[in-house]
């Protein structure tokens, strides 16, 4: 029984740990890259190719962000979503890919 009470107790340690605190960081970390989003837009006298990658660096950072922290695929268990989404973002470069070849050739 004892050791029933303290598995539990140990699962309780570790889900205090993993508690608001990490989901309000990457909140505030959200809003932060969307500001500097909105700033970097909003300028005007900015580089258009630093503008383009610096939104896409941020996208990036963002979209793991939020799926490690509100969609938990920092877990244990989730070996094959993240497999999924990483092949749709496989095929999501290819088609972007060939639709610039096409226009392009």
């Amino acid at each position: 029984m004892t050791e029933n009470h303290s598995a539990s107790g140990t699962q309780t340690q570790r889900h205090r740990l993993e508690g608001p605190q990490k989901h309000i960081i990457v909140f505030i970390l959200s809003l932060v890259l969307t500001i500097i989003a909105f700033a970097a837009v909003a300028a005007g006298n900015v580089n258009k190719l630093f503008v383009i990658f610096l939104l896409l660096g941020m996208a990036i950072v963002q979209a793991f962000a939020q799926l490690a922290f509100w969609m938990h695929m920092k877990d244990r268990g989730h070996f094959f979503p993240i497999i999924a989404i990483l092949g749709g973002v496989l095929v999501v470069i290819m088609l972007v890919a060939l639709a610039l070849l096409w226009t392009w050739w």
